[in-house]
């Protein structure tokens, strides 16, 4: 194809992805306690998503308390005052619904997806986790055991599991993402009752809060069962907000870890700016263009036709401080961690060295585009994606114009930020090896 009839047909298909991208209507409006709220109404189908987004993470936490965000996300549906041990989740079942939540390094996020005639349900729920949640021994110890068992599943017993630990406590110093989401076990031992309540009572407050709630929703009476179920809930005192700026890394690390594997790992962390920054949009791109899907540069180099690494992909995490990429690759049979290294560096560089070309770019806009479409076809994305865009960024219509920001972006820009932040100066490197071979 030549390269006049490829932009004419790539004009086409831009075309048709900007026509699939519908506005998204929301009203907004904030509680007399701090509470926001956010409400976007769409009737095609009977359903409702009712969510809350606390800003509070791993990164919010005593140094000496680790875990606390992770481990109340699964303390917090114990029960309330008004809701008996173990009886949340039978509420949302039996309406026919689903629920769950999720922890970050910036966040913590709850959601109930219900049929819409029992959104009033999932607002009862909700103002009673924020309001009279049960913070005591019992709930205490049952969760304790619960978060034992998923670190041991998720990460002491997962090969790889530990990687993002490992390289986050390297790539950091002195800001608080160096220690992991699920925290230390120990920290949550030795935390007596009295540290759990006044992590809840500190957090867990509509000044630290959204309330986004999409799907089948009448506005108006939506907003009357809100203030119904919220309105009284006493504002909280000012949260901790993290001030640590980490300083830059100025040379390489490098380490070695043992793990129950069989293969060797390849792990290349790069510090990069925080999410919503001109030049996180250009990594953000960047990372589509290494390893997004099997054409990927790094799949296509070093899986297909190389045959040096089983898997490869590489992982920018949007953090509200500045943040990481990690590229991690496991090592075909045979295949020297070393050499695999090798091969990835000189595909960073082919990007450092040599502008995409115009086909690829191109090719690259359409991934970021179809994306974001893709992110916000469900009421469940709607409804958190508003959330995040007014927690971080403050404004709630990036959810309809945020795309412009990474179509903004240039082939000098994807150019640029691999010179900037992909250079071994700026990195920690680690061999994930078999325990047969430590010393």
């Amino acid at each position: 194809m030549n390269r006049i009839l490829f932009l004419l047909l790539a004009m086409v298909l831009n075309s048709s992805i900007f026509a699939q991208m519908k506005k998204i209507e929301f009203v907004e409006y904030t509680l007399d306690n701090g509470l926001h709220v956010i409400l976007h109404q769409d009737k095609s189908v009977p359903i409702v998503c009712v969510s809350v987004m606390y800003h509070v993470g791993s990164k919010n936490e005593n140094p000496a308390r680790t875990g606390f965000a992770h481990f109340f996300e699964h303390l917090l549906f114990e029960g309330s005052e008004n809701i008996k041990r173990g009886e949340f989740d039978k509420y949302i079942s039996n309406a026919g619904g689903t629920n769950n939540a999720n922890t970050w390094y910036d966040r913590t996020y709850y959601y109930e997806l219900l049929p819409s005639n029992y959104v009033s349900t999932g607002l009862w729920l909700e103002s009673e986790r924020m309001l009279h949640a049960k913070v005591d021994s019992v709930g205490i110890e049952t969760q304790r055991q619960v978060v034992k068992e998923e670190r041991r599943q998720r990460v002491d017993n997962q090969p790889y599991g530990s990687v993002l630990e490992e390289a986050m406590k390297r790539a950091y110093t002195t800001h608080p993402y160096q220690w992991s989401v699920i925290g230390s076990m120990d920290h949550l031992d030795a935390a007596e009752e009295a540290d759990y309540v006044n992590f809840y009572k500190e957090f867990y407050v509509p000044n630290n809060a959204i309330l986004s709630i999409a799907g089948d929703i009448d506005i108006e009476a939506t907003k009357l069962e809100i203030q119904k179920y919220f309105g009284n809930i006493p504002r909280g005192k000012e949260p901790f907000r993290p001030t640590l700026v980490e300083p830059a890394l100025l040379a390489e690390k490098r380490d070695t870890i043992y793990d129950n594997i069989q293969l060797p790992g390849v792990i290349q962390t790069y510090r990069i700016p925080a999410q919503g920054t001109d030049d996180f949009y250009a990594v953000s791109m960047l990372s589509t263009l290494l390893s997004q899907g099997e054409s990927s540069r790094l799949s296509r180099a070093l899986v297909d036709e190389q045959e040096l690494a089983l898997q490869i992909f590489n992982i920018p995490l949007a953090l509200e401080d500045p943040g990481v990429s990690l590229n991690f690759g496991i090592c075909n049979m045979g295949v020297k961690p070393e050499v695999l290294e090798a091969a990835m560096d000189k595909e960073v560089e082919k990007v450092q060295n040599e502008l995409i070309g115009e086909m690829e770019f191109q090719k690259l806009r359409n991934q970021v585009e179809a994306d974001f479409i893709t992110a916000n076809t469900s009421v469940a994305g709607i409804a958190e994606s508003l959330a995040n865009y007014k927690m971080y960024y403050g404004d709630t219509n990036l959810i309809n114009t945020e795309i412009e920001r990474y179509m903004n972006v240039t082939r000098e820009d994807i150019q640029r930020v691999a010179k900037k932040y992909y250079n071994k100066n700026n990195r920690v490197v680690l061999y994930y090896l078999p325990k047969q071979q430590q010393p």
